[in-house]
């Protein structure tokens, strides 16, 4: 593998100098075209691709292509911030399948953190402080008791009677309880048998 290594990093080197060096005739250019079909067919080939993989997971590689973090951070920042930026993400959850597509995406990764968060102790108090909060609490009183939430609340609780997922459960819950009530009535069945005979005596 390394003997492919250090065939394919000289051989780009020489690739990228001929695509650099001016071409004073034709014969250059052809030079310049058979560099370029050796190097793509090298490339092509599994022992090729693997040298890549090995010289991509270096870890000094890796430091040297990626690119300083807050450099990055900053220009990620200033580009979704930007009114340009806004006026993008805008237009785009305006479109329901992109919306759709964005919350499948993210769905696994919010429940994940969710969990995480609830799990910590520190979140877990600062959630009960602020549920504590008599305001938070008038607030979302009269939010429970508004007929926009319940309305809201019946459409969540139809769609879900509605899902299949749900049906499934609901189907697996109902063949689970069915299957244990026959484990259950011999023992009630002998219970009110040895009652009664011992009434008779």
């Amino acid at each position: 593998m390394r003997n492919w290594i250090s065939v394919i990093l000289p051989a780009s080197f020489l690739f990228l100098a001929a695509g650099c060096a001016p071409t004073d005739s034709g014969g250059g250019q052809v030079d310049y075209e058979e560099t370029k079909k050796m190097m793509v067919d090298i490339l092509k080939t599994d022992d090729g691709k693997k040298a890549i993989q090995e010289v991509m997971s270096d870890d000094g590689m890796k430091e040297k292509l990626i690119m300083d973090q807050p450099v990055v951070t900053d220009t990620i920042e200033k580009t979704l911030t930007s009114e340009k930026g806004m006026e993008f993400w805008k237009k785009s959850f305006e479109d329901p399948k992109f919306a759709e597509s964005m919350a499948k995406s993210m769905k696994q990764e919010n429940e994940q953190l969710l969990k995480d968060l609830m799990k910590d102790p520190e979140y877990k108090g600062m959630m009960i402080e602020v549920m504590k909060d008599p305001e938070l609490e008038k607030e979302l009183t009269n939010l429970l008791q508004s007929k926009e939430y319940q309305k809201h609340l019946q459409k969540v609780i139809t769609e879900t009677f509605e899902s299949p997922l749900f049906k499934a459960k609901l189907q697996a819950l109902i063949v689970k309880a069915a299957e244990e009530i026959p484990t259950q009535k011999p023992e009630g069945g002998e219970s009110s048998g040895s009652s009664g005979g011992g009434s008779g005596g």
